[in-house]
């Protein structure tokens, strides 16, 4: 499963870092980091949950 990211909608909020770390990080400058693109292994019920937590939907996942 592939992570989609707008990049024009991200803010930075950090919800989704708060719910799956091992994916998403924001940095100190707001931005975000992607540590993965595709849904790692045993990850996929949290990042789920990251990416319906996101704020300004910019996240989304694609199979």
């Amino acid at each position: 499963m592939k992570i989609n990211v707008d990049w024009d909608k991200c803010t930075g909020m950090g919800m989704c870092e708060s719910l799956a770390p091992d994916v998403f990080e924001v940095d100190d400058d707001g931005s975000l980091i992607l540590h993965a693109e595709e849904v790692p292994d045993g990850q996929e019920d949290e990042v789920r949950e990251a990416v319906a937590a996101c704020p300004t939907e910019a996240l989304s996942l694609e199979s």
